[in-house]
């Protein structure tokens, strides 16, 4: 919209103070207009001279010239007053617009803030349950390894009863080995001398 010339938006108070101002002056002249006209009613019922008959006339004159100049101005500040209305009156409806369109864009912002909290709730909730998961696995892991290592113990500690009974074993074989070899050369020498008597005895008959 087109701002007249010496007029802005800004001015929409200083019109309605200039209005005002300009229709306190049309009822002063219209009043002093009246009182002329009451004056020379009173001067027409009594007899006055030709000069103040014409000096009160061209001052009622004037005061016409006055006032039709006064209702000119007035009639445009009161024009500009209607436009500045107008002027409001649009940007009113712009600023109820924006205004709506801000508190859809800040509901639709806060829905969103909303939504994301919601999320950020479910994902912390969601990373403690894990968290536990995890800590109780760990708890689980712990025991089996605990497991393990008593496991590992008492299969170490077998190894070395089944290493000392094999040593054992090993030692009893050798000797059971031994004492075998000892008795069967017992057992030859026993033999032999048997042999070598049971020769010896033929020859002597």
């Amino acid at each position: 919209m087109a701002t007249p010339l010496g007029w802005s938006k800004a001015g929409s108070g200083s019109v309605c103070l200039a209005f005002d101002q300009l229709r306190d002056v049309i009822e002063s002249q219209e009043e002093l207009i009246h009182q002329l006209r009451n004056v020379m009613v009173l001067q027409d019922e009594n007899f006055v001279s030709k000069e103040e008959f014409q000096a009160v006339e061209k001052q009622l004159v004037e005061e016409k010239a006055a006032h039709a100049k006064t209702k000119v101005l007035l009639a445009k500040e009161e024009e500009k007053l209607q436009f500045a209305l107008g002027e409001v009156e649009v940007l009113s409806k712009q600023l109820e617009k924006e205004k709506l369109a801000f508190e859809k864009a800040l509901s639709s912002v806060k829905s969103k803030v909303l939504q994301e909290s919601s999320k950020k709730d479910q994902l912390i909730t969601k990373c403690n349950e894990i968290e536990s998961h995890i800590i109780k696995q760990e708890d689980i892991l712990n025991g089996k390894e605990n497991e393990i290592k008593e496991l590992q113990q008492v299969i170490s500690q077998q190894k070395q009863i089944f290493r000392n009974h094999m040593s054992d074993f090993r030692i009893q074989k050798q000797q059971e080995s031994y004492m075998a070899q000892v008795l069967d050369q017992k057992h030859k020498k026993a033999s032999g001398t048997r042999q070598a008597h049971s020769h010896q005895h033929p020859r002597e008959k």
